[in-house]
């Protein structure tokens, strides 16, 4: 559906991205993230036709961008991650006059806007734009992109700043879309987001990939799995496969290795003990993104001396 080949912009001395080369499948939800600064949102302004790459094609559904332009735009939604509105006008009118523009007749419009209204559980009868709560306004700004019912969706940040069960909401119905046979390429900080509904998760940094695929994919390459196993035993002094921890009046053994975990449990077993829980820990996106971004907390306190 979207193929990106050697994608870069460059601003004066600074290049924002640098040789991109992704694929998007139709009917996907593909996920960019990364650091501040790192092209996110630089490459979705030009999939989504904003601005002009310095080198590079994307391809959409088979068109040249840079060639068919408006073609590409009939079937494209974009919402940007900063959407200012006409706060002045009505929900209904704003939405009815995105329809025109789009060449959606009358009927069809509104019949399209009250479906819209409704999935998004948006109650704008009567109501202005400037009147509504921040959530409000990005559901209505969701609205807007899903007006003309584009094959492609491209959203950065759609849940930015807005309160955990608003987040939520928008997240769930992004992900519904896809039940609709829509593409949709997005970007978030918000990991858990991206790992829990994407099919493939891009890395950036510094305008390049750092890694691309499945979670199970980058989970593989990067993540490192570990084990837990609680138990009750009378005695460990003689148990020397691993380091045990005790917590309220049970042990512990966390292991990245699994023939540790098969020892422990026999051993149990064989002193009369009684196993707790067995559990697999696998490493969050977060995990893995923080790890690949070089972080290392260094939290400083200011001590007013």
């Amino acid at each position: 559906m979207i193929e990106v080949v050697g994608l870069r912009k460059e601003y004066e001395k600074f290049t924002a991205v640098d040789g991109l080369d992704f694929s998007v499948n139709k009917g996907e939800i593909f996920g960019i993230v990364g650091p501040n600064g790192a092209g996110k949102t630089t490459t979705l302004k030009m999939i989504s036709g904003l601005i002009r790459p310095s080198a590079g094609t994307i391809t959409i559904n088979g068109l040249d961008l840079e060639k068919e332009p408006v073609k590409i735009k009939s079937f494209l939604g974009f919402l940007p991650e900063e959407s200012p509105l006409y706060e002045s006008m009505l929900v209904d009118d704003y939405l009815l006059f995105f329809a025109e523009l789009y060449g959606v007749d009358k009927k069809s419009a509104i019949r399209r806007i009250n479906g819209l209204l409704f999935d998004l559980a948006l109650n704008s009868e009567g109501k202005k734009i400037g009147d509504l709560s921040k959530g409000m306004r990005r559901k209505v700004a969701i609205a807007r992109s899903l007006i003309n019912n584009p094959d492609v969706l491209i959203y950065d940040e759609p849940a930015s700043g807005l309160d955990p069960m608003t987040s939520k909401y928008i997240i769930d119905y992004i992900a519904s879309l896809k039940e609709t046979g829509k593409t949709i390429l997005f970007s978030a900080h918000n990991l858990y987001q991206v790992e829990s509904m994407c099919d493939r998760i891009l890395i950036m940094k510094d305008g390049k990939i750092t890694t691309l695929g499945t979670m199970d994919e980058i989970r593989k390459e990067f993540g490192h799995t570990s084990y837990l196993v609680e138990f009750m035993v009378d005695d460990v002094s003689d148990f020397t496969g691993a380091d045990i921890e005790e917590a309220d009046g049970h042990y512990v053994i966390s292991t990245d290795d699994i023939d540790v975990v098969n020892v422990a449990t026999k051993w149990v077993v064989s002193k009369g003990g009684d196993i707790i829980e067995m559990r697999t820990i696998e490493p969050t996106l977060e995990d893995i993104f923080l790890e690949l971004m070089g972080f290392e907390s260094g939290v400083r306190v200011y001590s007013g001396e």
